[in-house]
């Protein structure tokens, strides 16, 4: 079921300084959370980069980017580091943002008790509301950067 048009579902997340970020912090800004299914990732890799090379844009469009996964911090900070990242990698440990989004795989590649993150966008409004979902037919799949861009502007 699709969550444009609610409330986005409430979190707070550690990013990959191993500080505490939460969706209501960021109320009055565009809010691009960029789920990923693991960092070190070639796909992953392409997607952060992108979003990377694009933030002053979409910063200029009153929006921040937060790429999210199940990976730990410590994974995460070497994954921004690789990266140059210029925006917060945060850690859904738990399970449990993936899981209010509906953007969880279970046993991905074949590895019992693993879930990651689908690759999926979504862009919370200023107000908290969802107004994009994008959520990939497979972890292969970027989003379609151009749709994102247009939805925030």
């Amino acid at each position: 079921m699709s969550l444009v048009g609610s409330a986005a579902p409430a979190f707070t997340l550690v990013d990959h300084a191993r500080q505490k970020v939460s969706l209501e912090g960021l109320l009055g800004k565009k809010v691009v959370l960029a789920f990923y299914p693991a960092a070190f990732t070639g796909v992953c890799e392409k997607e952060v980069c992108t979003f990377r090379d694009s933030l002053a844009s979409l910063n200029e469009l009153n929006a921040v980017v937060l790429g999210i996964s199940t990976d730990a911090p410590f994974s995460n900070a070497a994954f921004a580091a690789k990266n140059n990242l210029n925006f917060q990698l945060l850690s859904d440990p738990s399970h449990s943002t993936v899981h209010a989004y509906n953007v969880y795989m279970d046993d991905f590649a074949g590895v019992p008790g693993l879930t990651v993150a689908k690759r999926s966008v979504f862009i919370v409004d200023e107000r908290g509301v969802v107004t994009y979902e994008w959520v990939g037919a497979n972890p292969g799949i970027e989003p379609d950067y151009a749709a994102i861009t247009a939805a925030l502007a």
